[in-house]
């Protein structure tokens, strides 16, 4: 009977071990989509909700930031993947009566990562991502300079012309085909357009304040999907204010 008893425990431990190898090499077999070259894959630890924005607390190997997209549902514990981030530094959120020292703006955003299959359209989108308007945007335009709703909406009239304007960097990329690319905004808007793509020598960050003096180019083509109606080339930095 004792033998009996012995044989039938350590059949349940063999069983047991045989479980435990099969779900542990199931798990290697179970494949991890690659992810594509400058997508993130997130774990949202909290969620807060406005009325135009989501934010999410999210996790990236072991590291928790904020990210805020356009508003949609979601929970804690989900899983999500995005692209092209626009970092903003000191963003104060007036719906929410606080600021986050760093929070990234995502316009591009999935449940299920991005496809393998790498477009052309893609690769332009990852080079030249939709802006984000900021509302907390508002500066005073100095004197003898023009607001960015009076560029877009003179925009003919200063084409060729070299004009001032001031405003938030919102973007910044570094030494991309010879130059500095920045993306300005002033609080002010024409017809949807609220953001001048600027051209520069000058170093800048994301979140500083500056006076720009340039001249206006429209329906400029750079290729690799570099195209604008309306930039400004050039331009020269002055009056910066950090955002530290």
């Amino acid at each position: 009977m004792k033998t009996k008893t012995v044989v039938i425990a350590i059949a349940i431990v063999v069983s047991i071990i045989l479980i435990a190898v099969l779900f542990i090499n199931s798990k290697k077999d179970k494949k991890v989509p690659d992810l594509q070259p400058g997508s993130h894959e997130v774990t949202i630890n909290e969620v807060i909700q406005t009325t135009k924005y989501t934010y999410f607390l999210v996790e990236e190997n072991e590291s928790e930031y904020w990210i805020a997209v356009t508003k949609r549902e979601a929970e804690e514990g989900d899983v999500i993947y995005y692209s092209n981030p626009l970092e903003m530094n000191n963003f104060v959120s007036k719906e929410l009566g606080g600021t986050f020292p760093t929070i990234f703006f995502v316009q591009n955003v999935s449940n299920t990562p991005f496809p393998e299959e790498n477009t052309a359209s893609q690769q332009m989108a990852q080079k030249k991502p939709d802006i984000v308007k900021m509302d907390n945007v508002k500066v005073t335009k100095v004197k003898g300079g023009i607001s960015i709703s009076e560029l877009y909406e003179g925009q003919t009239k200063y084409a060729g012309k070299t004009v001032i304007i001031r405003g938030v960097v919102v973007r910044y990329n570094h030494m991309v085909m010879g130059k500095n690319w920045i993306h300005i905004q002033d609080g002010t808007e024409s017809s949807g357009q609220f953001d001048l793509a600027i051209t520069t020598m000058d170093s800048l960050a994301v979140g500083n304040t500056a006076t720009f003096t340039g001249a206006i180019s429209l329906n400029k083509d750079f290729g690799s999907g570099y195209f604008y109606k309306v930039i400004m080339e050039d331009a020269k930095a002055s009056d910066i204010i950090s955002n530290e």
